[in-house]
């Protein structure tokens, strides 16, 4: 039997664990990492908690694109620990305004055949082109850089085949949101997406990655393309010709799911509020009145999407009742845009261009009007997310984002007559001098990190205890996003290196008083319901419930970065055998939990009492826990484990 192209990614990196073992651990040897501004600064705290001198990945960005309004020093000191950090531990340095993190690294680090982690959820865009590509938690991105391995389950393999090729007005962003359509904002958990086909070769490799993406709203744990002839033209126009390498899947490669998108049937589709798999098509989503659309973000900020937007635009005005923004993806985009005229075209238009930056996507900036109408080219349209919190948010495609600021309602833009033609340039312009290299090996060991005094230590947890007696302090429901336990935005992301003032705001989307009254308990125990902590990598989503005295979280089922992330900080995370229980108990009930260092220590499930009195019951509890993590939980978190081995 063959191997696919996820196979023999894995296979070439493969540490430990038998990867036809699925569902089983494996560990993988990681060659890139990347961190982003807003969970880079706990991540290079954690590294410096290691005291190891250097980075001993094969290369290691530093990027700063999320927190960039600067209303405080709070943004600019983690900023300055940043660098600082990348120039002692031998980081590459990517300034403010040089670009988005998947968008610079597609272009100026991506290889084929490597392997990469970063801290922010959307890692997998390097997928697109042939990269295994994974989001994860500060942490693991922190023990990474110090050459440890990376840990997941194998996961099952599912083919995507692509057939046809997309119509006029039919963009990659559609195809990722009918497969969203198509299998949920959980069809992906505990799986790769590959995809093959003929469909494959009419896709560039930023509309690849725009699939590889969103492929994070699958709850996928990482989605891949093969590496070809289009691979090689791109890394070509980039300079970076030599860094290409042929990887297919073979001819007789099996898989443990399939699935055929059929590329020419496809028409411009919207997700609507509040989830991106509430999917329909712009057609059918009826009149709908406008007031903003944003363009950009790690999704669809190339150039190729920047220059669609322009044409369309070109010798057209916005609509009076629409903000138009714009936001290129690199300042290799933006000065190219700049270049060719195309630039001007967008801003004659009406549009605000942005900086290069994350921006409105993670509620930096733009956020809509009271119960306003948004349309998006991002990949998260989670409540609240935008900064308004009764906003209704649309994701779209640039064509249908282009076309509905023109008309001032969703459109669809195959109404505008035939599509502007794009032509792509043989060579891209290559400036990095906004890259800043890490100091010599030899001068590293002198230098020093500057702290600001935002920055503040993470919490620390002890050896879990042999008994928890506590109380449910929340219950949610299913598919709570790591938006919801700690939002983002422009109020709170700036204290993102401060926890003790962050956990103010743990919650505030389900309830303000949770803060307080976690507190107030003394910690406890936190219930959900199915998809618990999908979402975005941020670590902090268990950080900060560690710094609130949360002892375990007890779900349906659990999103795959957020249940790696709570285990490295060492709250249990428990999956009800009978998801019944689940809904049963309730907030405010007592739960004691005895014997639980010898439950973790050896057991599949462990039994926990809750309710007082005529009221007492059993519950029982799912440990989904490999060996390793067992062990991390049982030393108090991965920190704590990694300084005892």
């Amino acid at each position: 039997m063959g191997l696919g192209v996820a196979q023999k990614l894995i296979a070439a990196h493969l540490v430990s664990g038998d990867m036809k073992k699925t569902g089983e651990e494996i560990g993988l040897k990681i060659d890139q990492t990347l961190t982003q501004d807003a969970t880079g600064t706990m991540a290079y705290l954690e590294f410096e908690a290691m005291k190891i001198p250097r980075v001993r990945t094969e290369l290691s960005v530093a990027y700063i694109d999320h927190n960039t309004l600067q209303t405080g020093f709070e943004n600019a000191d983690d900023h300055r620990f940043i660098q600082s950090a990348a120039r002692k531990y031998g980081l590459i340095f990517s300034r403010p305004g040089n670009g988005i993190c998947h968008q610079v690294h597609l272009e100026r680090f991506g290889i084929p055949g490597k392997t990469l982690i970063g801290s922010d959820s959307h890692t997998p865009t390097a997928g697109g082109l042939g990269m295994l590509a994974f989001g994860a938690g500060g942490l693991d991105v922190a023990v990474a850089m110090g050459g440890g391995t990376y840990y997941i389950n194998m996961p099952k393999i599912v083919r995507i085949e692509l057939t046809g090729s997309l119509p006029e007005w039919v963009s990659a962003k559609d195809v990722i949101l009918e497969v969203l359509r198509r299998l949920s904002v959980k069809g992906g958990v505990g799986k790769i997406m590959e995809y093959c086909g003929e469909g494959v070769r009419t896709l560039s490799v930023p509309e690849r990655a725009t699939i590889t993406n969103m492929g994070a709203e699958l709850g996928a744990t990482t989605s891949v393309f093969p590496s070809d002839d289009i691979t090689r033209k791109f890394l070509r126009a980039q300079g970076r010709e030599s860094a290409w390498r042929e990887i297919l899947a073979d001819p007789d490669a099996e898989y443990d799911e399939y699935v055929t998108v059929d590329l020419s049937s496809l028409e411009p589709l919207a997700a609507c509020p509040h989830s991106p798999d509430n999917v329909v098509a712009v057609k059918d989503a009826g009149n709908i009145v406008i007031d903003q659309v944003c363009v950009g973000s790690c999704t669809n900020s190339s150039l190729s999407d920047m220059l669609k937007v322009a044409g369309i635009l070109k010798g057209r005005k916005i609509a009076d009742g629409v903000s138009l923004t714009v936001t290129p993806g690199s300042r290799q985009v933006y000065s190219m845009l700049s270049r060719c005229g195309a630039l001007s075209d967008i801003i004659d238009a009406g549009a605000r261009v942005l900086e290069c930056t994350c921006g409105p996507c993670i509620g930096m900036g733009q956020s809509p009007v009271s119960s306003g109408i948004s349309l998006r080219t991002f990949n998260r349209n989670f409540k609240g997310r935008s900064g308004t919190t009764d906003a209704g948010v649309y994701l779209v495609s640039p064509e249908t984002a282009a076309a509905s600021a023109i008309s001032g309602k969703l459109t669809d833009p195959r109404t505008l007559g035939k599509m502007p033609e794009i032509r792509l340039p043989d060579r891209f312009d290559v400036n990095d001098n906004l890259l800043i290299p890490p100091a010599p090996a030899d001068e590293a060991a002198s230098l020093e990190t500057v702290k600001g005094p935002n920055i503040k230590e993470f919490p620390s947890s002890g050896p879990l205890p042999d008994s928890i007696d506590c109380t449910c302090v929340l219950k949610v429901g299913d598919n709570i996003t790591t938006d919801h336990i700690m939002p983002a935005g422009a109020k709170i992301l700036p204290y993102r290196s401060n926890i003790p003032y962050l956990s103010k705001f743990c919650f505030a989307v389900c309830d303000e008083s949770f803060p307080e009254r976690a507190k107030a308990a003394g910690g406890g125990i936190i219930v959900g319901g199915e998809n618990y902590g999908q979402g975005s990598s941020r670590e902090h989503a268990a950080l900060v419930p560690l710094y609130l005295g949360i002892k375990a979280v007890a779900a349906k089922s659990f999103a795959r970065i957020h249940a790696a992330n709570l285990v490295n900080a060492g709250i249990l995370p428990l999956v009800f055998d009978d998801p019944a229980d689940c809904d049963r108990l309730a907030q405010g009930e007592r739960i004691v939990i005895d014997g639980l260092r010898e439950a973790v220590a050896g057991s599949d499930t462990l039994t926990a009492h809750a309710g007082e009195g005529a009221s007492r019951r059993d519950v029982v509890f799912r440990l989904a826990l490999t060996g390793r993590q067992r062990e991390i939980i049982l030393a108090g978190g991965l920190l704590n484990y990694t300084g005892s081995v």
